[in-house]
This record gives C-alpha cells, sequence and structure tokens, in this order.
C-alpha cells in the first residue's frame, strides 16, 4: 500500500496542515496585512508588510476556512480588507508592492505580486468571503490591462506605479504564478479565458523553453523573449532572480501542466500527450540534476548551464514543490514510483525541514542541512508547506480553494 492511499498519512498530512496554519496566526499586523514571521514566529518588526505575503497568508487562510477550523475566516476577511484599503493604489490601480503604517514603501507594480492578489481574491471567493469577489473582479481587470501580452501569450514583469514605465525584463517565474493564478480564477468565475491564457503560458515555457533547452528552463529574458542566460551571474543567490537554472521550479512547472492538464480533461477536452509527457520529464530532470548531487541529501538550489551547481543551500519550498509534483504525477499515472519518491522526500523534510519545537518549517538548510540564512532568513509564510499537504489529498482539478469548497478532499 502507498503512502499516498494509506487513511493514516492523511491525518498525519491534516495535523501538519494544522500545525503550520497555527503557527501563521501571528502574521496578522494590526496596521493591515500579514508580516514575515522570524524563526520564533514572531512579526519582523522592522520589514514592512509585502503584498506577495499578505496574499500568500490570506489565501492560506481561506484554504484554512473552507478546512472548518475556526477562526481562520477572520484571518481571510483581515488580509482582503488590506488588499482593498492600504495596499490598494486608488490613484492608478494596482497594488503596492509593500506598505508600513505610513503607507506605501515600495510602489512599483509587479506581476509576481499581482498574481498573488488573483490567488488570493480567488481562494477567498471560493470560501464566501465578503469583498472577495469584487477585489477579484479589480485583479483580474488589472492583468488584462496592464499585465497580459497578448501576442506573447505571457505576462510582462513589472511597472513604475503609474503604469506608464515598463521593466525590459521577463521574468518565468512571475508567469508561473500566473498560471496558478489563473487556474483558480477560472474555476472560481468559471470563465475559460484564465484557463486558456494559462495554457498558452504553459505551453510556451514547459513545451517550449525547457523542452528546447534540455528541460533546465531558462528563467531571465528581454523584453522581446530572448534568453539571458548570465543574468544576475554577479548575484547567483538572488531570492526571486537567481542565475542560472532554479531546481525547484522545474517541480513546479510539472505539476502546474498537470493541474492544467486535469482541468481540461474534466471539460470534457482531450489534452495534449505532450502535457503528461513534459512533466514527467521535467519531474526527472529535477531529480537527476537537483536532488542529492554534492554528497548530501537535499535539492540543490540552481545549477548552471551545464548541469553543475552553483547555489547548494537546500530551499524548503522546493521540497515542497517535490512532494506535490510527485503526488500530483502519481494521481496522473498510478505509477508507484512516485509514491516512493513521495515518501522519500517527506521523510527528509521531517528530518532536517520540520521544526516540531519552535513551529513551522526552516526555510532555508545548508549543504550539511544544518539551519542556514543565506538567501532566507525567518519563516516568512506558510505557503508552500500548507500546500504540501494538501495536494495528495485532492483530484488535480478544480484548483485548490474550488475543490476545498466541493467537499472533495479526502
Amino acid at each position: 500500500m502507498t503512502w499516498l492511499s494509506l487513511p493514516a498519512h492523511d491525518r498525519w498530512l491534516e495535523a501538519e496542515t494544522d500545525r503550520l496554519v497555527s503557527f501563521g496566526r501571528a502574521a496578522a499586523l494590526p496596521t493591515g496585512g500579514f508580516g514575515w514571521l522570524d524563526e520564533q514566529g514572531a512579526v519582523v518588526v522592522d520589514r514592512p508588510a509585502e503584498l506577495w505575503i499578505t496574499c500568500r497568508m490570506t489565501h492560506v487562510f481561506a484554504l484554512a476556512s473552507m478546512m472548518g477550523r475556526p477562526g481562520a475566516a477572520a484571518f481571510v476577511d483581515h488580509g482582503i480588507n488590506a488588499l482593498r484599503t492600504v495596499f490598494r493604489d486608488s490613484e492608478h490601480g494596482g497594488w503596492f508592492a509593500s506598505v508600513n503604517a505610513s503607507g506605501p514603501v515600495e510602489t512599483d507594480k509587479g506581476a509576481y505580486a499581482h498574481a498573488f492578489v488573483i490567488l488570493a481574491s480567488a481562494s477567498a471567493t471560493a470560501a464566501g468571503r465578503p469583498g472577495a469577489r469584487e477585489l477579484l473582479d479589480e485583479a483580474l481587470a488589472v492583468a488584462t490591462a496592464h499585465f497580459w501580452d497578448e501576442q506573447a501569450g505571457m505576462s510582462v514583469e513589472s511597472w513604475d506605479r503609474t503604469f506608464t514605465t515598463g521593466e525590459n525584463y521577463r521574468g518565468v517565474n512571475a508567469n508561473m504564478h500566473t498560471v496558478e493564478a489563473y487556474l483558480a480564477a477560472a474555476d472560481v468565475t468559471g470563465d475559460r479565458l484564465w484557463s486558456d491564457r494559462a495554457h498558452r503560458i504553459v505551453e510556451r515555457v514547459v513545451h517550449g523553453f525547457a523542452r528546447g533547452n534540455g528541460w533546465r528552463i531558462p528563467e531571465h529574458f528581454d523584453a522581446a523573449w530572448n534568453p539571458l542566460l548570465n543574468y544576475n551571474k554577479d548575484a547567483p543567490a538572488h531570492p526571486f532572480r537567481p542565475y542560472g537554472a532554479t531546481i525547484g521550479h522545474w517541480l513546479e512547472w510539472a505539476r502546474l501542466t498537470l493541474h492544467l492538464r486535469a482541468g481540461l480533461e474534466a471539460r470534457g477536452e482531450a489534452a495534449p500527450e505532450w502535457m503528461l509527457a513534459d512533466a514527467a520529464a521535467l519531474f526527472a530532470a529535477a531529480i537527476k540534476e537537483g536532488w542529492d548531487v554534492d554528497g548530501a541529501p537535499g535539492f540543490v538550489y540552481t545549477i548552471d548551464w551545464d548541469g553543475v551547481p552553483v547555489v547548494r543551500e537546500r530551499m524548503h519550498w522546493v521540497v515542497c514543490e517535490g512532494i506535490a509534483a510527485a503526488a500530483a504525477l502519481h494521481t496522473a499515472t498510478g505509477e508507484d514510483d512516485y509514491d516512493r519518491w513521495y515518501r522519500l522526500w517527506w521523510d527528509y523534510a521531517a528530518q532536517y525541514h520540520l521544526d516540531l519545537e519552535g513551529g513551522s518549517w526552516w526555510h532555508e538548510l545548508g549543504t550539511d542541512n544544518q539551519v542556514s540564512r543565506t538567501v532566507w532568513a525567518g519563516k516568512a509564510d506558510l505557503y508552500h508547506a500548507v500546500q504540501a499537504t494538501l495536494i495528495p489529498r485532492l483530484p488535480l482539478a478544480p484548483a485548490l480553494a474550488t475543490a476545498l469548497a466541493a467537499g472533495l478532499l479526502r
């Protein structure tokens, strides 16, 4: 019997969900939104409230509320209220990247964080929270007006506050989270425009960029979508734009491809054959080039274009995405080998990443699998870890929030 079919394992996953959500309650800020948590679970007071953190925490609490966790709905409302007030740019539209008690700190408008506004508001809409649907409609309108490039079939990266001057850079990371957000929006609204756009992004990145580069996905591009393979070579450990190929994103793209595939099949459409094949290939490449490649267990963060590790720290979100991708591939194929990887990575996470004394997960480990802080300090949010506990217990479609609202949690 596989772990992925064991009711006892499902109970362990549920307990881990609750442990994580309990830890995150301290992140709510009296001034609005959610703060960055330190290793003890206290808000880091000298950091502003960040849009992406607030959105991800709102999404997590929306999921918790639909699992019947008392008190979670109030945290969803807290996040939605912040997105409708302190983060919202009422003059130019969109949302500020960060704010403090005095107002906006960073005023640029980025596709990455705006994708999470869509995700948070879609999940809160599924949870039936007041004001969420209006926020979702606004976020989708901003996405169409300012971030969607119809000709490229991709999202642009960022703008200044007034949406006048755009950055001459395009990034795969922002597009990856745009896919997740669009799939969630499609399920909540019933409008397939969003899943069609997600399909275009996935096909270009996975079946184009990834397959065309031996599965080492180029992350950084110029405005014409020409790859910038040496981008940030002098800042290889950048938390959002690291040099080289990012192993965890291969796993995340594999999973998102399977969610898209399942959504097509749920509508009675034949999914392209490349979707399952490419997802499996990305998964296999991540293992071959990222897992246990330098004499110690764990996924390295990045590799260069010859497959040599660059940043060797082990990020918690990477193993979370490995767990989720293994579960998704097992659901899609029924092959027991994916359950074997799933078990191995949970065992690894339990030994090294889970902090059973302080709470949550250690977000970064060194090559010795001891706590490290070179890229990520503290325990910023719950998004990846909570999803790793839910994806194994949910169908691949609809999206997480819609599936929970429909009572599909195993």
